[in-house]
């Protein structure tokens, strides 16, 4: 208690202190005292002692409010971590080499199983053993008697016969009943055992059969046959991601021997847009987007590998070569839109060959805890640097920069009607098909010097009794504008800078009326004209396979 400078006490401090004591009481949570909780004090320290219980249940809703948002935000952003644990499990798990489903591997073998005859019938019962009947030895007159001469008591022996008798008695029903049950059940067990088993066998033997009827169709190309395969091929490799649907459909072209294959890329959303949840300066929850680049990349690494994986299934069923190539095109199908093409394959055999998953020991960044990496660059690598987009581009596949966007890439190759289109064609395709015409026509030794999505140019040699002997220049193009007397000069001038004897201009359009009357003039009677309708005919001819020459 304060005092004034006359030695009495305060009024006026004496009666603010009770208050103030009050305050911090019930701030404690203490009770207070009877006296410190009705001091005599004017109205304003009333009011000003009430007003800091109020302030205080105030800052006790702020800080209940403020842990709730920060237990959301907390709940959220694990909620966003596990989608990225996600993502990282699937992109390890695409990886993942996959299995062969060739033939071999598809055929059964049949091994008979033994006939168990299975525990005794009840009916039947055990064998009867002497142990049950023989009768107990008798007991010994005094210790020093020997144990034969308590055997030669009548009455022991007596009931040793009796035993005997009944044992065989026993042994003989026991018999009896067994050859009935082996007449009766056990040999229709048995004969239901031979029949189940020979059923088995027939089944085997007729799948086997059918399976290399299915190869024999393989092997001669029948579209049925190979695509088939190769669909059962591909459903096989989504084993280790039936969690992400990414169906894989097969098309068999006979005319170039090449597999058309539509991948129906996972939706957009399989890559977590958020990097997580924070508190505002308002204590509000704010998402964390992510880079828009970040997540782009992420997608592409994703589709990379599922592109990869079913690039090599189709890969390692074709033991028996039949593929001359491979196209792959990446579709995103969203509802109620056009389905959009993001990445297109088109790889030759031997392009195949090369081609491979990342190996399941990857030490990359995806290596170890999903949040970790060695390079510190995060969970994921920048596209650029991913070895699926790496080996993707190395088969001169196309990809889109980005499948936010979105950004469209151009099919190599599409599947139309039942008789493709040259259009419709990958580059591969085009430059497979003009190669096998002219080789079926006598051209060998082919070499090709340039290749693009137009066409190409190459050489080829036909020997003295072919339909073209001598050294060719062939330039062969499918553009859908017709060919002039320009690009019949620019062939003249190749032929003599490669000391050929003769050229070939190969289109599967049409030649314009002074192009033609070019190739008839004498200066140019060494270059060779072939329009649309020659292409259709060669491959009537030498092939056996209608075209449609003009998309």
């Amino acid at each position: 208690m304060q005092h004034s400078p006359e030695g009495r006490p305060d009024t006026t401090a004496t009666l603010l202190q009770p208050g103030f004591l009050a305050s911090v009481f019930r701030d404690l949570g203490a009770e207070v005292p009877e006296q410190a909780a009705e001091p005599a004090v004017d109205q304003a320290g009333e009011q000003a002692a009430h007003q800091v219980p109020e302030q205080g249940t105030r800052s006790d809703e702020e800080v209940a409010a403020h842990g709730r948002a920060a237990a959301l935000t907390h709940h959220r952003t694990v909620t966003v971590r596990a989608e990225h644990e996600r993502l990282a499990d699937l992109l390890r798990r695409s990886a993942l080499p996959v299995s062969a489903m060739d033939f071999e591997s598809q055929l059964r073998h049949y091994e008979p199983r033994p006939f168990a005859a299975g525990e005794d019938d009840p009916a039947v019962g055990t064998e009867p053993r002497w142990a049950d009947f023989a009768p107990a030895e008798p007991a010994a007159a005094g210790p020093d008697e020997p144990a034969s001469r308590r055997l030669l008591d009548s009455g022991y022996q007596r009931g040793l016969a009796q035993a005997r008798l009944a044992h065989q008695r026993a042994l003989r029903e026991w018999r009896s009943r067994q050859a009935e049950a082996a007449d009766g059940g056990l040999r229709a067990a048995r004969l239901a055992h031979d029949q189940a088993e020979q059923a088995r066998a027939r089944a085997v033997r007729e799948y086997n059969e059918t399976l290399e009827e299915c190869r024999r169709a393989y092997r001669q190309s029948e579209p049925a046959a190979v695509e088939s395969l190769l669909e059962r091929a591909l459903a096989a490799a989504e084993g280790a991601t039936q969690d992400l649907p990414a169906p894989c459909r097969a098309v068999f072209r006979r005319l170039t021997s090449t597999a058309v294959l539509d991948l129906d890329l996972p939706p957009l959303d399989v890559v977590p847009s958020l990097d997580g949840y924070r508190l505002g300066p308002e204590g509000e929850v704010q998402p964390v987007p992510r880079a828009v680049s970040e997540r782009a990349s992420d997608y592409l690494r994703l589709a990379a590998r599922l592109a990869l994986r079913a690039l090599q299934a189709a890969d390692a069923v074709d033991t028996d070569e039949m593929l001359a190539g491979v196209v792959l095109n990446g579709w995103l199908r969203r509802p109620g839109a056009e389905p959009l093409c993001l990445l297109s394959v088109d790889a030759d055999r031997d392009a195949l060959a090369r081609t491979r998953l990342l190996p399941a020991g990857d030490t990359g960044p995806m290596a170890g805890h999903p949040g970790e990496a060695p390079d510190g660059q995060g969970v994921y690598t920048d596209a650029e640097q991913d070895e699926a987009l790496v080996r993707l581009r190395e088969l001169s596949a196309v990809v889109t920069p980005d499948p936010y966007a979105p950004v469209e890439v151009e099919p190599s190759g599409t599947v139309g009607a039942a008789v493709p289109a040259v259009d419709e064609l990958s580059p591969n395709e085009f430059a497979q098909l003009v190669r096998e015409l002219l080789t079926k026509g006598g051209l060998a030794g082919w070499s090709v010097r340039l290749r693009g999505p137009a066409g190409l140019v190459a050489t080829g040699e036909g020997g003295p009794g072919s339909a073209l002997p001598g050294r060719w220049v062939v330039w062969a193009s499918r553009e859908p504008e017709p060919v002039g007397e320009e690009q019949l000069r620019t062939l003249a001038e190749a032929v003599r800078e490669e000391g050929a004897e003769r050229g070939l201009r190969l289109t599967t359009g049409r030649f314009t009326d002074p192009a033609l009357d070019l190739a008839a003039a004498g200066r140019h009677d060494h270059i060779h004209l072939i329009d649309g309708r020659g292409v259709q005919e060669l491959a009537r001819t030498h092939l056996g396979l209608p075209l449609t020459a003009a998309g």
